[in-house]
């Protein structure tokens, strides 16, 4: 473990691990010496994202043919959603960050929660397996920091808290359910990197499975408030959407009636008004992170398969977006499938996602939408180093992680809604669904 991290209790328990050497091969190791950022595993779904930052730790020096080099400390990061379970592992390098390994599968874990109330016994061992994966991956080289995170099917479902206690009995991970700010705010972290300097601000949203959060970053805010002026947690995604109206043969009725359901949640939003008004008297842009813009996207740029380096950054503007939404609302199920940035596992959730963003891009309409493939553990991972010393933000640039500096620890810290959700299995209508961070 790295020097300075003794004290940090890790999220996953002790188990055997490897020497990193048998980890990364020989051609990776020649990667790293030419000092290329990108992962040479195939299978880094979307994830081999790049963030400045600013190393200062060793870590540990290994000799490959190109001579010595220094790797090190990894963090890892897992979110645990309503529809995907995903990993990262990344390590300080220079002024950057670089993933080395991450993990990505569909698990459906909220499945059925929005008719039940509860985690169906499929769902949760589907998301098992995933997390035994992610547990294997853990151990094969040493983690300096973790944190673990479950969002909106866990805090949802009633037996979310047993299924959490399951998880650390049958794999060995903690996981930590965070309350809706820390979602929204993590969000933030990770995607702020890709706000135009050229602009006064941006509408972020991030179209989850079982919710959705909107938050308004604000350039205008000294650096000590960071860029997060507002935010709100709609219980709403692409999962619980597509179950209440259905995935597979979306009409226009629907697909409008989803629109309009949408809608309706919009007034959780604190800050609904001053941030339309705020659009129409300064420069604004969509700063978009999920699924559905990704996928968006890939449809747009008619990617053979799905490549996150074409997608992660890509402007688009209004034009761009009307034509996608109305070429993606017309094809129907088959098509979808056939479509290699959609598939299977997305075919009966894409137009559902489509129907979030139609409501979201209606109520705050900008220009120009810019695609993020990144989030939530981008964001925890910005937060880990940052708190080991690495990635230290400029004089000149605003910190958009200041509601959070300690609780790093998997299980720990969770916010008072959290715990409600934990103790009581609450559901909808929740009062800490949106905030102002003035």
């Amino acid at each position: 473990m790295t020097k300075g991290t003794n004290a940090v209790r890790p999220a996953f328990l002790p188990g055997p691990t490897e020497p990193l050497a048998r980890a990364v091969s020989l051609r990776e190791a020649a990667v790293d010496a030419a000092g290329a950022a990108q992962p040479s595993h195939r299978r880094m779904e979307r994830e081999g994202a790049e963030h400045k930052s600013g190393s200062r730790r060793s870590g540990t020096r290994w000799r490959g043919r190109h001579g010595s080099f220094e790797r090190g400390p990894y963090y890892a990061a897992l979110d645990l959603g309503t529809n995907n379970c995903r990993l990262l592992i990344a390590e300080p390098r220079g002024e950057h960050f670089r993933v080395v390994d991450s993990f990505s599968r569909i698990v459906r874990l909220g499945e059925g929660v929005g008719q039940n109330g509860c985690l169906s016994e499929e769902a949760q061992t589907r998301a098992v397996e995933a997390l035994k994966v992610c547990r294997q991956k853990l151990e094969t080289r040493p983690i300096a920091r973790t944190r673990l995170i479950a969002t909106e099917a866990c805090r949802q479902a009633t037996n979310g808290r047993d299924f959490l206690e399951r998880v650390q009995s049958e794999v060995g991970l903690r996981l930590e359910m965070i309350d809706r700010r820390t979602e929204a705010h993590l969000a933030a972290a990770g995607c702020a990197p890709l706000l135009d300097p050229a602009t006064e601000g941006a509408v972020l949203f991030d179209i989850g499975g079982g919710s959705s959060e909107i938050v308004w970053l604000d350039r205008r805010r000294g650096r000590r408030r960071g860029l997060v002026r507002a935010w709100a947690s709609l219980p709403v995604g692409v999962v619980t959407l597509a179950e209440r109206y259905g995935g597979v043969d979306v009409t226009p009725a629907v697909f409008q009636a989803m629109v309009d359901d949408v809608r309706k949640e919009f007034f959780r939003f604190r800050a609904r008004s001053a941030l339309q008004s705020a659009l129409r008297e300064r420069s604004f842009h969509l700063l978009g992170t999920s699924g559905t813009v990704t996928t968006l996207a890939g449809v747009y740029l008619d990617l053979p398969r799905y490549d996150r380096r074409s997608v992660d950054g890509l402007w688009m503007e209004a034009a761009d977006i009307e034509a996608m939404m109305t070429r993606l609302r017309a094809m129907d199920y088959a098509a979808r499938i056939a479509n290699p940035c959609i598939g299977r596992e997305r075919a009966d959730l894409v137009l559902a996602g489509c129907a979030i963003f139609e409501a979201i891009r209606s109520e705050w309409s900008c220009e120009r939408l810019r695609v993020a493939d990144r989030g939530l553990r981008e964001g925890i991972l910005i937060q880990l180093m940052r708190a080991d010393g690495h990635l230290k933000p400029r004089p000149d640039q605003p910190r958009h992680d200041q509601h959070r500096r300690g609780g790093m620890r998997g299980g720990e810290g969770r916010g008072g809604e959290a715990r409600a959700c934990e103790a009581n299995g609450k559901r909808r209508g929740r009062p800490d669904t949106s905030g102002d961070d003035e």
